[in-house]
């Protein structure tokens, strides 16, 4: 077994789709980003990659690559669980959770754990997602944007026990 975490933040942008883990929020400003902007997409996949040992979101999907450009990081995460395959690795489960002041996660956490569970193979019953605040703290309380942190284990390569 093999546990690897991930980060990752964006500031609002009133002119986008609010997108997390997969799941369109409605009434609440998107996130800027070279792709759709999905923090917890993002944070969930770099922290499968890391306990695969195999580097990064942006390694793999540079953000001065055109082709990456507005595209549904719930792919990019389904493409990063490929790989992950390639490499004789599984997604056991993955927890994250999404810092923010608004919008509120909760009515939307099922929904997000359903989508991320297809891309990463799991299924619902392998995702935890919630939502925590800042209680009004630094830039996230200011609500000038959002973050997301993400634990992943994974395993099956050889040398890890399994």
């Amino acid at each position: 077994m093999r546990t690897g975490v991930g980060y990752d933040s964006h500031r609002f942008d009133e002119t986008r789709p609010l997108v997390l883990g997969g799941v369109s929020i409605p009434n609440a400003p998107g996130l800027k980003g070279h792709s759709d902007g999905d923090a917890v997409a993002h944070a969930i996949t770099d922290a499968v990659l890391g306990a695969a040992g195999l580097g990064d979101i942006g390694a793999l999907f540079p953000d001065t690559d055109p082709a990456y450009e507005g595209a549904d990081s719930i792919e990019l995460l389904a493409q990063a669980v490929r790989r992950l395959r390639e490499g004789g690795f599984r997604v056991v489960n993955v927890d994250a959770t999404v810092i923010a002041e608004r919008p509120r996660i909760g009515p939307h956490a099922e929904a997000m754990r359903e989508r991320l569970g297809r891309a990463l193979g799991t299924g619902p019953g392998g995702v935890s997602v919630k939502g925590k605040s800042n209680e009004g703290m630094g830039w996230i309380g200011r609500g000038e944007g959002l973050a997301a942190i993400a634990v992943a284990t994974v395993s099956g390569a050889e040398g890890d026990g399994d």
